[in-house]
């Protein structure tokens, strides 16, 4: 099986970066061409531990 390793430099605070990766809002405007929608769950704001959320998009 291969393995494929992906390191990202980013020039930031590393508790910003954190919650721009939970963030669901900015998910939802980063993925405009596929219309993706939190739909259930957590579905705006920041994702917390134990929390879910189920998406819904177009392809």
């Amino acid at each position: 099986m291969a393995t494929i390793y992906l390191e990202t430099l980013i020039k930031a605070d590393i508790h910003k970066v954190f919650d721009l990766a939970r963030d669901i809002d900015l998910h939802q405007k980063s993925t405009s061409k596929t219309n993706e929608k939190a739909i259930a769950g957590r579905t705006s704001g920041l994702i917390e531990e134990g929390e879910t959320v189920t998406w819904r998009a177009n392809i």
